[in-house]
């Protein structure tokens, strides 16, 4: 689940350019969703894969580190489950984005132990790249769990693909 690259450095055919967090992110970031959608309640890691139509073994890995983080209390027995340790408001999405991510390593040069950049020490390029890393966590700053979070009921999950996305002309 971590070896998903973290940006994609062309643009898509829609001259869309994509930051990309991993799959792991992506996952702690569903969970404290689902979680903030049914606050009265307890989830089962079962329900929340069905739900996101996705492996329960990675939940369970997920859920393991946000409790060991402390977004997430969990117990055993029959009407065990897993709940937010506490209120969506007091969860900072680009929080949960900074302890969760391996790195923020958008380029090969972020990080002195792989830079084989033969320019590393000239190029002017990672300056702008760290700006703008700074501008997307810097937007993430802004929100909470709860300003992503709608209650759940019996919603279904709806995702854009993104070829159904119109062609820039």
């Amino acid at each position: 689940m971590r070896g998903v690259i973290f940006v994609k450095r062309e643009a898509t055919a829609f001259g869309i350019y994509i930051v990309r967090l991993t799959l792991y992110t992506d996952y702690s970031l569903r969970v404290l969703l689902f979680l903030a959608g049914k606050p009265e309640a307890t989830a089962t890691i079962s329900e929340m894969a069905d739900f996101y139509n996705i492996s329960r073994n990675h939940l369970v890995k997920v859920v393991h580190n946000l409790g060991r983080l402390g977004y997430v209390v969990t117990s055993r027995g029959k009407n065990g489950g897993v709940k937010l340790a506490r209120s969506a408001e007091d969860i900072s999405i680009s929080d949960v984005v900074k302890k969760v991510e391996p790195d923020m390593d958008l380029l090969e040069c972020f990080n002195p132990k792989t830079d084989n950049c033969a320019i590393s020490r000239i190029c002017s390029l990672k300056s702008m790249i760290y700006e703008g890393r700074s501008a997307f966590m810097n937007v993430l700053d802004q929100y909470s769990l709860a300003d992503a979070a709608k209650p759940l009921g019996k919603a279904k999950p709806a995702y854009v693909n993104i070829s159904q996305l119109k062609r820039k002309g």
